[in-house]
């Protein structure tokens, strides 16, 4: 005997459904569960913006609250996507202000986003509440000043790792006096000085502030008054201003090794570190023995490029953290040297890792100890960590570290590589074997057309693939788009058309990924091109 149950029961228990792929899996049920999803659906994420139109999640969900999205590829953030490629938000921005005057949070990573869209998002939506703009561009302070003067209930202004062009400093004197809603501030990407006394007197009027996050424009010394008004802070990305920190982000802050541990040793709570390689190898053993809650180690370099090393950090400052830190499961580490055995032992000691991006500055370097490459240790890493979601991965590397991958790494979603492999056959292992794998990042290296189209099927459960300096001719592309009708095929060349040259040249760049969208988007700049089913291109 079947049982139907109202529909105000199925949307109040479908409200504990926190996960996408929960959310999803229930409206496919049946068409009730799907109508019933879809009118209660409050928060939606868009991995990437050319994947859907605005249009189609409008009319897919009718009720959202909360929406983010993704723009350009990952690899942006390494300047491997050409200026002007696109990713603009005022199309989305236009469409959402119109349909969904409820809004409360936009979240945008990776696009270009212009005071126009700033603006509209000021006065469209009465109960806005949460703006996250991380790596994004194309807008200056007047919009954040529009920001500010008309979101009455912002709790949270997030503008991490943005490019901001600063026209004036006094954006911040543009919170009324009845804004007491922040909990959230990181304007760190800034470049010039704010209104110090803006900023003290939208502190002191906070009083559920928690994060603040500041640029280096703004003087330690005055530090202590923003700490006598906000006491109840736990993140500050400068100094700490209690033991009851749990996240420090010192990515800005060149502070020596010595102060560093004195500093470090006051926060026992820590969970979070996001600091320069100042802190070297004693800072690290100083965190390892004091910060035993550590979740997420960030060590970023502090001269990339600098053909000798300054500071005296080594593979031993992260096998110290590992040994250290039972809880530690998200590592990005900056070094100069690594060898297996340390990879190993990191592997061992920390199973339990979900994300591990290791980038040795030179990009091919070997195990500096016996010179092999360091298959052995990164295979380790993918053998033991079970968990393993996101993983990137530099040094000297050959197609059996792409065996190991496509054989252990099963819950593996993110893969980025560059300068690795001997062949085709280390892409087919990871395309092969990485069930749970949605996003591929790769460049400069020797992978090419066989791998890529054996394995073509494996793309549409993904959400992209990116290759640029590879070996992946025009002639490929080409058969791609004609088998994978549901992809969307992108040519990023900037010699010219790719259909000017021999269809076995390789391209410069390729972004593959799925849409239910038009492939045809309308901001394609003029050495992006896309491939038909009929293998005719498509140009702007």
């Amino acid at each position: 005997m079947a049982y139907s149950f109202p529909e105000e029961v199925l949307e109040h228990v479908f409200s504990f459904l926190s996960s996408d792929r929960d959310r999803n899996a229930v409206s496919l049920v049946c068409k009730s569960w799907y109508d019933i999803e879809r009118w209660c659906r409050r928060r939606v994420f868009v991995g990437n913006c050319y994947a859907v139109s605005p249009e189609i999640v409008i009319r897919r969900f009718p009720e959202l609250r909360a929406v983010e999205m993704k723009g350009k590829p990952h690899f942006a953030d390494f300047n491997l996507v050409p200026e002007g490629w696109g990713a603009c938000a005022y199309p989305w921005i236009a469409a959402m202000a119109e349909a969904y005057p409820f809004l409360e949070e936009i979240r945008l990573k990776r696009m270009v986003v212009t005071d126009e869209s700033l603006e509209l998002i000021s006065k469209s939506y009465k109960n806005f509440k949460v703006l996250v703009l991380t790596s994004c561009e194309g807008f200056t302070t007047d919009g954040l000043a529009s920001i500010a003067a008309n979101c009455r209930h912002l709790r949270e202004l997030d503008l991490r790792e943005s490019e901001v062009e600063d026209l004036s400093g006094h954006w911040l004197s543009h919170f009324p006096d009845s804004c007491t809603s922040l909990v959230s501030l990181n304007m760190s990407c800034l470049g010039s000085e704010v209104s110090f006394s803006a900023l003290e007197r939208l502190v002191a009027r906070s009083p559920n502030l928690r994060t603040l996050r500041l640029n280096r424009a703004v003087p330690l010394e005055r530090l202590a008054n923003l700490i006598r008004r906000a006491p109840q802070l736990v993140e500050l990305a400068m100094y700490s201003v209690c033991s009851g920190i749990t996240s420090l982000n010192l990515s800005y802050a060149a502070i020596p090794s010595s102060d560093l541990v004195k500093l470090i040793s006051q926060c026992q709570n820590l969970q979070r570190l996001w600091v320069l390689d100042y802190i070297e190898d004693s800072g690290l053993e100083a965190l390892a023995a004091s910060c035993k809650d550590l979740q997420e180690l960030r060590v970023f370099p502090s001269d990339p490029f600098g053909a000798e090393p300054n500071v005296s950090l080594t593979e031993q400052g992260l096998v110290s953290v590992s040994e250290g830190c039972p809880k530690l499961e998200s590592v990005l580490y900056f070094c100069r040297q690594m060898s297996n055995a340390a990879l190993i032992a990191i592997a061992k000691n920390r199973p339990n890792f979900i994300r591990f991006r290791l980038c040795i500055i030179d990009p091919q370097a070997p195990d500096y100890l016996t010179l092999e490459p360091l298959d052995a240790g990164f295979g380790a890493i993918v053998e033991n960590c079970k968990e393993l979601r996101r993983l990137s991965m530099t040094g000297l590397l050959t197609d059996r570290v792409f065996k190991y991958i496509g054989s252990h790494a099963k819950k593996l979603e993110m893969l980025s590589i560059a300068f690795a492999g001997d062949s085709d056959l280390g892409l087919h292992h990871v395309l092969s074997g990485c069930d749970s794998l949605r996003k591929l990042e790769i460049r400069d290296c020797p992978f090419g057309d066989k791998a890529l189209l054996a394995n073509a099927a494996k793309l549409e459960t993904m959400r992209s693939l990116w290759m640029s300096s590879c070996s992946v001719s025009f002639g490929a592309c080409k058969l791609l788009a004609q088998k994978m009708p549901r992809l969307n095929v992108e040519v990023i060349d900037e010699r010219g058309p790719p259909d000017s040259r021999p269809e076995d040249c390789s391209v410069e760049r390729v972004y593959v990924y799925r849409t239910v969208a038009s492939r045809r988007r309308l901001d394609m700049p003029d050495f992006v091109w896309t491939l038909d089913e009929d293998s005719s291109l498509r140009y702007s």
